[in-house]
């Protein structure tokens, strides 16, 4: 099978804020990055999420990654693709998310 991705993928474990649908009033759920580009994002949360959901995510990239203030990414998105994991009764869900907008905050206000 043939790669089709355009832009590189990195893999990285950060911790991921997901708001889903974009609502002030939507509950905020954590999960964990697989990898990232500036296409999209690839994460692990425990509910599960369908294709065409949009989101609203904050990526926190602690200090010790950017070598001097924690950072934050925020975005908005649409997710594209759910992969389901089987075995042991785990919940987790891995999904795929297509960025629509995405700005890098230096300070804590991007997570209000």
């Amino acid at each position: 099978m043939k790669d089709r991705r355009i832009v590189r993928r990195y893999e990285l474990s950060l911790p991921v804020i997901v708001r889903a649908p974009i609502d002030k009033e939507a509950a905020s759920r954590t999960g964990k990055t697989r990898d990232i580009s500036s296409r999209g994002v690839y994460f692990t949360i425990d509910n599960n999420l369908s294709a065409g959901t949009e989101l609203d995510l904050t990526m926190i990239l602690p200090a010790e990654v950017t070598g001097g203030t924690e950072v934050f990414i925020r975005a908005t998105g649409k997710v594209i693709r759910v992969d389901k994991r089987s075995g042991n009764g785990d919940q987790k869900v891995d999904v795929a998310a297509l960025f629509e907008m995405y700005e890098i905050v230096r300070n804590k206000a991007a997570i209000a």
